[in-house]
């Protein structure tokens, strides 16, 4: 069951990030579907899987853009890693905890490609895209996440209480 959903998020939210979201985009800053499928992956199915997904939602991004080689195949694929060991870690896992993952990671990441990707700028240049894109999409990142972490752990714990017994609380 987790292949083909899988798939479907690796072939199917770089399209409709590059397609649909320019029309929910406020001042061009939209959120990153991938970062945040990446960490909600890492989280709720461990580290291996957030790792895994990480890397090939990285990878495809990187297929389709035309920015940095590699670039968002390792910071996607290491907020997946990264996301599956504070979810592995963390023994109440709440959704302020992966709000707060998400919101850390998010905005690492978005400073890596900021250092990266405008290396000339300046400290005046760093200062002005972080006000104008670092934080909204950081925003943007939590609000999208908080909102599939809540349809998804909702999910999660109907079957688990539809379950009964002990195979309710296990995860």
């Amino acid at each position: 069951m987790k292949l083909p959903l899988y798939a479907g998020l690796v072939f199917g939210l770089v399209p409709v990030q590059a397609t649909l979201l320019r029309h929910v985009s406020v001042a061009g800053v939209g959120p990153d579907l991938c970062l945040v499928a990446a960490c909600l992956v890492g989280f709720l199915g461990g580290e291996i899987e957030g790792l895994l997904v990480g890397l090939a939602l990285g990878f495809v991004q990187d297929l389709f853009s035309a920015g940095n080689v590699w670039l968002n195949v390792m910071t996607k694929g290491a907020i997946g890693l990264l996301a599956g060991l504070v979810g592995r870690h963390v023994t109440n896992a709440t959704p302020t905890i992966f709000l707060r993952t998400l919101v850390g990671l998010s905005g690492l990441s978005g400073l890596i490609f900021l250092v990266l990707v405008r290396s000339e700028a300046g400290w005046a240049g760093y200062l002005a895209a972080t006000y104008s894109i670092l934080l909204p999409e950081t925003v943007f990142n939590a609000a999208v996440g908080a909102g599939a972490y809540w349809l998804i752990a909702g999910r999660m714990r109907r079957e688990q209480g539809s379950q009964g017994g002990l195979a309710g609380f296990v995860r």
